[in-house]
């Protein structure tokens, strides 16, 4: 029961991801990428550390260790996402992010030496697949934007991996409280350095931010981090990686983006890629064993 609840958390942070890309591009209007980061992983650390207050009062030198080297990850993940949107193209950039759900298992191979599921893999090619389908405008030319962007992908793929490993044995609320603070630290360094300490106070501005902090932030890595306990980090992946499936959707609803052919495609693909990785396709043997019978 808990590996379903686990994955219905991780559903739930994809589909709130997916609406994130439409709230993003509305705060870009009104604040840097970096400003962003900074007020997102601020309001995030804020609500958590309020609501579970008591939960700071067991903190030791390891479990803040941890916390640091999760925050360092999510914060240089989205750093690079962000100085390479700047070189590359916006197709390119989501496309190359998702590439994490392909690095996952290959970082807990080199890790453990764990053998590969090879029904995970066939699931997360199909996902990188799919979000190519959804996502890429296919133009082949690499650029200084699209290597930092997979090193976002990178950064995004041990901050899963570190993530499984650390909540064996911490408590995954604290290590998400750590997380939201030291990438906030991280944040705000950046943002003083650049001297972009103004920030738009209206209305639709404050109040795209808060989405991000409370729910794009605060919420989802929440439920990432606990359902982690629960999941393996290839299946975490491949569930994350439904956030560029879901961020068609409110586009469409949202932003009236055309449906097209080659998004369905890519749609079907990624519900493939979760079916094979989920099943391992035990009801195509139970079916066998039936016509047997």
């Amino acid at each position: 029961m808990k590996k379903y609840i686990g994955e219905i958390m991780l559903c739930i942070t994809a589909i709130i991801w997916g609406s994130g890309f439409v709230v993003s591009a509305v705060s870009l209007e009104h604040y840097t990428p970096y400003q962003i980061l900074a007020g997102r992983f601020s309001v995030g650390f804020i609500i958590l550390s309020i609501i579970f207050y008591k939960k700071l009062k067991g903190l030791n030198r390891s479990i803040i260790i941890k916390g640091f080297v999760l925050g360092a990850l999510l914060y240089v993940a989205f750093a690079l996402q962000t100085v390479g949107l700047q070189y590359t193209t916006p197709s390119k950039n989501a496309f190359l992010t998702a590439v994490n759900v392909v690095i996952v298992p290959f970082i807990a191979f080199l890790a453990y030496k764990r053998k590969i599921d090879k029904f995970e893999l066939t699931g997360a090619i199909l996902a990188i697949v799919g979000i190519g389908f959804l996502s890429l405008q296919f133009t082949t030319d690499v650029n200084l934007g699209d290597l930092l962007t997979l090193g976002c992908a990178i950064g995004f793929a041990y901050q899963i991996f570190y993530t499984a490993k650390y909540v064996k044995d911490e408590d995954p609320i604290t290590l998400t409280i750590l997380q939201m603070f030291f990438a906030a630290i991280l944040a705000w360094i950046v943002i003083l350095f650049k001297g972009e300490v103004n920030f738009s106070m209206e209305l639709e501005a404050v109040s795209a931010i808060f989405y991000l902090g409370v729910f794009s932030t605060t919420i989802a890595y929440l439920f990432q981090t606990i359902a982690q306990k629960f999941t393996n980090e290839t299946k975490t992946a491949i569930i994350l990686s439904t956030e560029s499936f879901w961020g068609m959707v409110f586009s469409i609803l949202l932003l009236g983006e055309v449906l097209t052919p080659r998004m369905i495609i890519g749609a079907i693909l990624i519900l493939c890629a979760i079916i094979i990785s989920e099943t391992k396709l035990s009801f195509l043997k139970k079916s066998r064993i039936e016509k047997l019978i």
